[in-house]
């Protein structure tokens, strides 16, 4: 290290010595800091790569914006030194199967390297030695086709290249298996081919690991529920992530059934009756040791079953309020609703609206150890211990409102009802705040003041809704851009205007971009967060309630009354950074400038 600093490329494998030598050389890298490092680990002998051994100092740029060093960082910098495309190597988008077949497991581990896909007649290979390139020759003669080499985080190739080949092989011995026999018809279209015996047995161990990592990929990427869904030729499988579907791989016919039958059995779920829906549930660990449950829901179709699994992790029902995108003055609002000792707080959104996670973590703070909480849900979306929970069961009989009557006789302070969704349902519930406990319960609406005409079209008597609901919310979840990559850009004075009508919220500065980095997988946005409605019933609202009750005509009074509509909650959360006008007005209904 200590000869003068050389700029040409290094040949071979590279060293810890080439690595520190072109930092300085490009000054990144203070020279006494480097040598200090290659005297240090000169004897070192645990085969660590340079650009791993060199992130682990955390060492600072010496050239502005003077951003950390990290493995992540160094491999981008390398790819660009040595003439190559960086490759950043995402688990959803590797073709396991076809990259497997290019090179074998030993010959990959020997030579540092890992295949990636076949595209274009060429076979692409992510390397972590950029200038050891000997072999690619021998290689492209023994392939007969172009080898396009990109270069890798070296700590990515250390952990995907087992995992690839581990589950290539499983793939390939799940494919290759002939067990079990068919059981029924299994699609419309296997009738032409019920000779063929294509069912594989559920414990085999191949599929065991398939659907062991579908699980922990699933719980790595945030993803909210995992589709299988069987085509005529192939299986698809897809994860919904920050409520966008994103295709992650296909499979073999035969391959989706065994999965789907192994998640079944681990449900507890039928697994020869493929002809009618079913649902069930499981319950496993993340990485972290961390409970997961999953809601598994079946549907037959023209191919097969097709298998969604709802996937609830126990900390987000656990948030606080603040957490899930409340204002400090909607959770002020929200905890003055739930500390009324009677009444009905209603929630209201589409499927998928957040809706379930806010009762959830509402129940979860009011049910201390002096209170009786009981719900009755179809189905309980999470076993939450801290309250007494109760499925409808409508094939016995047991609907929403036989639920509700049995509630009222196990001395309940608190009642949580899934959905009220007709006037028996409603009436229960309106004889529970009546009798003196405090009712929550959900409505499908698209917004607040929606959910009064929709108990009056149940049939409720007006006069019922003025002595029992004390407040309605409706809710969407938004995408919330990225912070480490998104971008300012500044916003027409016309464009602000339309979107907040007449509620004059001053125009910001600026509004962000999403722009895409690996932190959210290139999609700008990362995670999501809650837009609310809150209406309060004021006395001078409840006059407004009548059978014949004029919806734009209680819109407009609520507004006066302090109620913020979905888009003016929203167009604040644009304001602040946390999204975009775009992602807003997919999700909210707009202002009714009439």
């Amino acid at each position: 290290m200590s000869k003068a600093a050389i700029s040409i490329k290094p040949t071979g494998r590279l060293t810890l010595g080439d690595t520190l030598r072109i930092l300085v050389n490009d000054g990144i890298l203070d020279k006494v800091l480097a040598e200090k490092l290659y005297k240090d680990r000169k004897l070192d002998s645990s085969n660590l790569h340079p650009l791993v051994v060199i992130g682990e100092q955390k060492w600072k740029n010496l050239k502005t914006p003077n951003n950390a060093i990290t493995v992540e960082w160094l491999s981008s910098w390398l790819a660009g030194h040595a003439g190559l495309d960086y490759y950043h190597i995402d688990p959803l988008k590797l073709d396991f199967g076809s990259a497997a077949q290019i090179v074998s497991k030993g010959y990959a581990e020997r030579l540092k390297i890992m295949p990636i896909a076949v595209k274009d007649g060429a076979a692409v290979i992510a390397t972590t030695e950029p200038f050891n390139t000997e072999w690619v020759e021998d290689l492209e003669r023994v392939l007969k086709m172009k080898v396009k080499l990109v270069f890798a985080n070296p700590l990515e190739v250390s952990r995907y290249l087992p995992e690839m080949y581990s589950l290539a092989n499983s793939m390939h011995a799940a494919n290759q298996a002939k067990a079990g026999q068919i059981v029924g018809v299994q699609n419309f279209e296997q009738l032409v081919e019920l000779g063929k015996d294509k069912n594989l047995d559920a414990n085999e161990q191949h599929v065991v690991n398939i659907v062991d990592w579908l699980f922990k990929y699933a719980f790595e990427q945030r993803a909210s529920d995992i589709h299988l869904e069987p085509r005529r030729n192939m299986g698809m499988m897809r994860f919904r992530i920050d409520g966008v579907l994103h295709q992650v791989y296909q499979l073999p016919p035969n391959i989706m059934n065994a999965i789907t039958s192994r998640i079944k059995l681990l449900g507890r779920m039928d697994m020869v009756e493929k002809r009618r829906p079913q649902d069930g549930r499981i319950k496993t660990l993340s990485a972290e040791g961390q409970e997961i449950e999953l809601r598994l829901s079946t549907m037959p179709t023209a191919f097969g079953e097709k298998l969604v699994m709802r996937i609830f992790s126990p900390d987000i029902s656990g948030k606080d309020f603040l957490s899930l995108g409340f204002s400090q003055a909607q959770s002020d609002k929200w905890n003055a609703w739930t500390k009324a000792p009677n009444g009905i707080i209603l929630v209201t959104g589409p499927t998928g609206s957040g809706k379930t996670t806010t009762l959830y973590s509402t129940l979860k703070l009011l049910a201390t150890s002096e209170v009786n909480v009981c719900t009755v849900e179809e189905p309980i979306e999470m076993v939450e211990p801290a309250f007494n929970q109760m499925q409808v069961q409508t094939n016995i009989g047991l609907g929403f409102a036989d639920g509700i009557r049995t509630l009222m006789r196990q001395d309940p302070d608190i009642i949580m009802v899934g959905e009220i969704r007709d006037l028996e349902t409603a009436d229960m519930a309106i004889q529970a705040a009546l009798t003196g406990h405090l009712v929550l319960s959900t409505l499908h609406t698209n917004d607040s003041p929606s959910a009064v005409t929709r108990l009056l079209d149940l049939g409720v008597p007006s006069y019922l809704i003025h002595s029992t609901v004390l407040g309605i919310m409706a809710q969407r979840l938004v995408r919330t851009l990225c912070p480490s990559c998104k971008a300012p850009e500044p916003i027409e004075q016309s464009k602000w205007d339309a979107l907040v009508g007449p509620f004059k919220l001053p125009k910001p500065a600026n509004i962000y971009k999403p722009v895409g980095c690996l932190e959210c997988r290139n999609t700008g946005f990362r995670g999501r967060s809650g837009i609310y409605e809150m209406l309060t019933i004021t006395p001078s609202l409840r006059k407004l309630i009548t059978p014949d009750t004029n919806l734009a005509k209680l819109t407009k009074l609520a507004q006066q009354e302090g109620m913020q509509p979905l888009v003016i909650n929203g167009a604040e959360k644009v304001a602040a950074g946390l999204t975009t006008i775009e992602e807003l007005l997919k999700v909210a209904p707009p202002l009714d400038t009439d």
